[in-house]
C-alpha cells in the first residue's frame, strides 16, 4: 500500500511560499517542484524533487515542458476510488498527488509594459499551468488545488486541524477555473488588440471587489466588480454606496477635462455646478452658487490640495462625498468632524482610453469612451459676429460641462462659472428654459453670458428664448437641416455663434 502523499509546487509568484511549502512538509507531504521553485526552495533548505527527476524526463524547450507528462497528470487525475484507476496507476507507476499549488506566467505584468515585444507575449503564455489547474480543479473531490498565496494561510489551518474538508475542494476548485478564465480572457484580449484583429467576443473577467449595500434603490442588490479602488482611497466615512460610485466617476470625468483649480458639484450623475478660479476656494464658492439646494447631499470634485479654509467651507454644507487628489494635514481634521461624509484621495486618473458597456435585453452595448479630443481646434465661426478671446474661454469651458450633462444639456456660464444648467430634458427648448429657471432662482445673472448646447440647436426658437436674457455667444455642434435658420436668427440678435462639429449625447 502507497502511503506517500505528494504535493506539486510550481509557482512564478513565490510569495510566501516558502512558508507554505515548510507547513507541507510538516504535514508528512513530499514536494515536488518545477525547475525555478525547485531551485529557490534547495536555497532555503526545503527539501524537493524536481519533476524531470520524478518523471525520468527532461525539461526540454527551455521549460516550454515541464510538468506535461502522465506521471503528473496521472496522479493528479486518478480517481482514488475507482479500482479500475488504482490498478492502472499500479501498472504504469502513477503515484497519486494530492495538492497542486501552481500560479501562471507573469503574462499580464508584461504585456502591461508597451514596448514588450511580440516574442516575449508568446514566451509568457503558461500551457503547463493552466493545464495543471484544470486538472486538479476536476479531480477536486479528492486533489485541493491552490492559485493564489492569499488562500496559503486558511488552507494550511484547516490542513493541520486534520484534513481538507470536500467544501474547500470545491471552492478552490472554483477559483482555479476563475483564474484560468482571467488568465485565457487577458491573452485573447491583449493578442486581439496586438494583432489588430477585429474582437470576436466580448470578454470580462472582473474580480468582485465587495459586496455593496443595495443598489440605486434598496430593494436592488448591487455589487463592485473590478478595480475601482486602485483610482481612489477612501480616507473617512461610510462605506460607498452604487449611487455614490456612479456621482463620483461623472464628477471626475468632468474635472479632469477642466484646468487646475477647479471644482464640479454632481447631484444624480448630473454637473449641479462647476467652476474654474485662480484659487480652489474660489472655484468651489463659484460652483455653489450655481445651484446651491441641488449640491445639498451632493459630491464635490476638487483637482488642487484641498487646505483648513476650503475644508471650514465644505462643512458648512451637507455633502456626501468629497474627493481631491490630497488634502493639507490640517484639513483633514476639519472634514473628519463630519462623521459618515465620505472624503476620497484621488490616486491617478480616470480617464483612460477604453469602452463603455450598457446591458440591453439578450446582450449589451459596447462604445468608446466619448472624448472632447480636437474639439476646439476645429471650432467654425459661422455668424457675421466672432467671439472675443474671453467669450471663448467661456464657450470652451461651457462646452466641456456640457459634454458631460445629460442630453438633452444647455450650459449657461460666464467667468468659466455655470450660471444655469438645463439636463437630462426631452426637448433642447425646455433645457434652455429649465437652466434659465435655474439661474433666476439663485438670482444669477445672465447678462454677458454664453450658451453651450451638447447637440445641434432644431430650431431657432432656442435663440429667440436665449437672447432674452443678455446671452452673447453660443457653442454647438452644428449640422441640423435648420442650421441657416438657427444662423440668421443668432445674426438678427448680434449673437456671436461656433459650431464644434461634433455632439455629445450623454444618455
Amino acid at each position: 500500500m502507497n502511503l506517500k502523499r505528494f504535493a506539486l509546487i510550481t509557482v512564478s509568484d513565490k510569495t510566501n511560499i516558502l512558508n507554505f511549502a515548510k507547513k507541507i512538509l510538516q504535514q508528512n507531504y513530499e514536494i515536488l517542484a518545477t525547475g525555478g521553485t525547485a531551485k529557490l526552495l534547495k536555497q532555503n533548505d526545503i527539501p524537493c524533487t524536481e519533476i524531470s527527476d520524478y518523471t525520468g524526463f527532461p525539461e526540454i524547450f527551455e521549460g516550454r515542458v515541464k510538468t506535461l507528462h502522465p506521471k503528473i497528470f496521472g496522479g493528479i487525475l486518478q480517481r482514488r476510488d475507482l479500482s479500475e484507476d488504482q490498478k492502472e496507476a499500479e501498472v504504469n507507476g502513477i503515484l497519486p498527488i494530492d495538492i497542486v499549488c501552481a500560479n501562471l506566467y507573469p503574462f499580464e505584468k508584461v504585456a502591461e509594459n508597451p514596448e514588450a515585444t511580440e516574442a516575449e507575449l508568446i514566451e509568457n503564455i503558461d500551457i503547463g499551468g493552466p493545464s495543471l489547474l484544470r486538472a486538479a480543479a476536476k479531480n477536486h473531490k479528492f486533489v485541493s488545488v491552490l492559485t493564489s498565496p492569499a488562500q496559503y494561510d486558511t488552507f494550511l489551518n484547516e490542513l493541520e486541524n486534520g484534513s481538507i474538508s470536500g467544501e474547500t475542494r470545491k471552492r478552490l476548485a472554483v477559483a482555479a477555473y476563475s483564474h484560468t478564465s482571467q488568465y485565457d480572457t487577458f491573452i485573447s484580449n491583449t493578442l486581439e488588440s496586438r494583432f489588430k484583429f477585429d474582437s470576436t467576443a466580448l470578454r470580462l473577467h472582473l474580480p468582485k471587489t465587495r459586496t455593496l449595500r443595495y443598489g440605486e434603490n434598496p430593494h436592488q442588490q448591487a455589487t463592485l466588480y473590478g478595480s475601482f479602488f486602485d483610482y481612489f482611497e477612501i480616507l473617512h466615512g461610510k462605506e460607498l454606496s452604487y449611487n455614490n460610485i456612479l456621482d463620483i466617476t461623472a464628477a471626475v470625468e468632468l474635472l479632469e477635462e477642466l484646468e487646475p483649480n477647479s471644482c464640479v458639484i454632481v447631484k444624480h450623475n448630473n454637473p449641479a455646478g462647476a467652476a474654474s478660479s485662480s484659487t480652489l476656494l474660489e472655484a468651489y464658492n463659484k460652483a455653489l452658487q450655481c445651484d446651491p439646494v441641488a449640491a445639498f447631499g451632493g459630491i464635490v470634485a476638487l483637482n488642487q490640495i484641498v487646505d483648513a479654509p476650503l475644508a471650514s467651507k465644505l462643512n458648512e454644507l451637507f455633502l456626501e462625498v468629497i474627493i481631491a487628489p490630497g488634502f493639507a494635514e490640517d484639513a483633514l481634521p476639519i472634514l473628519f468632524k463630519k462623521k459618515d461624509r465620505r472624503i476620497l484621495k484621488q490616486l491617478k486618473n480616470i480617464s483612460e482610453r477604453g469602452t463603455l458597456i450598457k446591458t440591453i435585453p439578450g446582450g449589451i452595448l459596447v462604445q468608446d469612451k466619448d472624448f472632447l479630443s480636437n474639439d476646439f481646434s476645429n471650432l467654425k465661426t459661422v455668424t457675421e459676429n466672432i467671439p472675443d478671446e474671453k467669450q471663448l474661454k467661456d464657450l470652451k469651458f461651457a462646452w466641456t460641462v456640457a459634454k458631460n450633462a445629460k442630453s438633452n444639456a444647455i450650459i449657461f456660464a460666464k467667468d468659466k462659472m455655470t450660471l444655469g444648467i438645463g439636463a437630462g430634458q426631452v426637448s433642447r427648448i425646455d433645457a434652455v428654459k429649465v437652466a434659465v429657471m435655474k439661474a433666476s432662482e439663485f438670482s444669477l445673472s445672465l447678462e454677458n453670458a454664453v450658451v453651450a448646447s451638447d447637440a445641434f440647436f432644431p430650431f431657432a426658437d432656442n435663440i429667440e428664448e436665449i437672447v432674452k436674457h443678455g446671452i452673447t455667444a453660443v457653442i454647438e455642434p452644428g449640422g441640423s437641416v435648420r442650421d441657416d435658420e438657427v444662423i440668421n436668427a443668432a445674426n438678427k440678435y448680434s449673437l456671436a455663434m461656433v459650431f464644434t462639429g461634433k455632439r455629445h449625447f450623454k444618455h
